[in-house]
């Protein structure tokens, strides 16, 4: 009894033994099973991943190379021997370092661009040796070769000319002439392309005035030209000397628009013909509410439709101060707005060294860009708004022109198609105020390279890629102010001036590979000035307003020409105050004339 039950106790402890091992194995299986589920579901998560990254947009943005382009300076070679005269003998008198502007137009409406170029002179303290400089009219023989005509003309006169402005002020046909300047602005009536006779209006609303830049626009849709000129600072040469700017070795230098007291604009309404001034009721007049003291010190401006209410607006870049933007109330008054679009300040908040100013719509849709050369070791500021949301941001590095245009010291600046594509490039021209500037900064030249940008479209990673080498456009040092365009030379391409501080002007002839185009004049009694022209195309709507002012101190040509590239076109429309005109039919290479009355 005894022996079978420890038998019996033996054979159940073999069996409890056997089934722990077994539960140990199962166990053990399981979990080797759980382990190996969660990697293969882990491993297809991991796939997964990797998948949709590879799928990102941003990875296929690549950066195109701008095509070949070339530029050739012919000034001399083609008869322009103009040398600006700056009354520069060593009192380092502030004005001297501003330069002087330049305008094409077609002044004997022949079919060709002429030239015109303000000049200075010595200062009334200095004149007694000195030889007469006078402002120079250039005429063009249709082959975009120059005579000098400014005596037969009739504006041989002698007086600090700054910046320029073209419009046919009293509606007969051809366009006059206005000069700003140091001093009493001038007015010069055009009769019928065979002289200019000045007219007695008064043109200064402002006593001893330092006049810029200057232009034509209708602010009041009345169907003529009404005038808009640009006031700098307070200046004379006791100011000038009472400053005593000095720089460690160079002694007294030009001083910065700071050291004087800043001025307001002026506008003259076109009353049957005659400019009258209606600077005060219209609002213009901008002082610091705490202080009284006046805030303008402008050297540049531009007309466009800010807030698209049919009304012309105004741009107005200011050297030092916050920058202007006039919003057009509709009943002959404007409100100063520059801060409520954004566009007073750059994108630190704070105001900059401004000189040039232009805008367009950069990527053929409603975004507006409205860019502004800025002093030494400022960006040129580039700001853009989306889709006519009325408020602009500051977008320089994001454009890529920002980091490329850090160390230069901006003036005259526009966007133009010069390759023809169909997408508006960008230029502007460089130069420093200070003749011995490298002697205490050793990064920065009193002569600078002019830059040109190419637009690379909507595809690439920055819309502005830097031409490394466009010839003598972007390869001779200049000491650079005004800048405009024309087609000199009635090839259909754009050609350009570049002024220069007590130098002779550099005239760039475009011989660069371009694409189709067509030319647009606009013809009528209406304010041409403020239309615009929509270019439909197979790629896009180009949008350009015909105002010839932008840059610094300058006049582009009137007549527009459109790049096309290879596209086709499908729709013209001109859009004005009074209506609209639409047509479908265009010969390329060609120029069209369509009348807006």
């Amino acid at each position: 009894m005894s022996k079978l039950s420890k038998n019996s106790h033996g054979n159940d402890q073999i069996i409890a033994d056997f089934f722990k091992k077994s539960l140990k194995i199962i166990i053990g299986v399981v979990l080797f099973l759980s382990a190996l589920y969660f990697y293969i579901n882990r491993s297809k998560q991991e796939v997964q991943v990797i998948e949709q990254s590879y799928q990102s947009p941003t990875i296929l943005k690549q950066e195109t190379k701008p095509p070949v382009t070339h530029f050739s300076e012919q000034a001399e070679i083609r008869g322009i021997d103009f040398i600006h005269n700056n009354g520069a003998t060593g009192d380092r008198m502030l004005p001297e370092t501003m330069g002087s502007g330049v305008a094409f137009f077609d002044y004997d409406n022949d079919g060709d661009q002429d030239v015109l170029f303000a000049n200075g002179t010595q200062w009334p303290w200095d004149k007694e040796d000195s030889n007469q400089t006078t402002q120079q009219i250039y005429e063009n023989n249709g082959k975009g070769y120059f005579k000098n005509v400014t005596s037969e003309l009739g504006l041989n006169e002698e007086f600090y000319g700054t910046g320029i402005a073209i419009g046919d002020v009293d509606k007969d046909g051809f366009d006059d002439v206005f000069i700003a300047a140091i001093g009493n602005n001038r007015l010069y009536m055009n009769q019928s392309g065979k002289k200019f006779q000045e007219s007695k209006t008064v043109l200064d609303c402002t006593k001893d005035g330092w006049s810029t830049s200057s232009g034509f626009f209708d602010y009041d849709n009345d169907g003529d030209l009404d005038l808009m000129v640009l006031n700098y600072v307070q200046w004379s040469r006791e100011l000038d000397l009472a400053a005593d700017y000095k720089l460690d070795g160079i002694g007294r230098a030009y001083g910065p628009p700071n050291n004087f007291p800043g001025s307001y604009n002026c506008l003259f309404e076109n009353q049957d013909g005659q400019l009258v001034d209606v600077t005060h009721q219209a609002g213009l007049v901008v002082s610091d509410k705490g202080t009284n003291e006046l805030q303008g010190k402008s050297l540049a401006l531009v007309f466009l439709d800010v807030n698209s209410d049919g009304w012309q607006d105004v741009m107005v870049a200011n050297d030092t101060t916050k920058n202007f933007v006039f919003i057009n109330q509709r009943n002959k008054t404007f409100k100063e707005k520059g801060t409520d679009f954004g566009l007073a300040y750059d994108a630190s908040g704070k105001a900059t060294g401004a000189m040039g100013l232009d805008t367009a719509h950069y990527k053929n849709n409603d975004d507006t860009a409205i860019t502004v050369g800025n002093f030494a070791n400022e960006m040129t500021s580039f700001y853009v708004s989306r889709s006519q949301n009325n408020f602009f941001t500051d977008e320089s590095v994001i454009t890529g022109i920002g980091p490329q245009s850090r160390l230069a010291l901006s003036f005259g600046l526009f966007f133009f198609d010069y390759d023809l594509d169909g997408r508006l490039d960008f230029f502007q021209t460089n130069g420093h105020v200070e003749n011995d500037i490298n002697n205490v900064q050793s990064a920065q030249h009193y002569a600078q390279k002019s830059q040109l940008f190419w637009n690379c479209g909507i595809d690439c990673e920055r819309t502005y890629v830097p031409v490394d080498n466009a010839g003598d456009i972007n390869q001779l040092d200049l000491v650079g102010r005004a800048a405009a365009y024309a087609d000199i030379d009635n090839d259909g391409d754009l050609d350009v001036v570049v002024t220069q501080v007590a130098r002779k002007p550099k005239l760039f002839i475009n011989e660069s590979k371009t694409g189709n185009w067509i030319g647009i004049r606009l013809a009528g009694n209406n304010s041409l000035y403020n239309a615009k022209i929509k270019v439909y195309t197979t790629s896009g709507v180009q949008t350009i307003s015909y105002s010839p002012t932008k840059s610094y101190l300058s006049q582009i040509q009137k007549g527009k020409i459109i790049g096309l590239g290879n596209d086709k076109v499908t729709k013209i429309v001109v859009s004005y105050h009074n209506g609209e005109k639409s047509f479908d039919q265009v010969k390329l290479n060609s120029w069209h004339t369509i009348s807006i009355e």
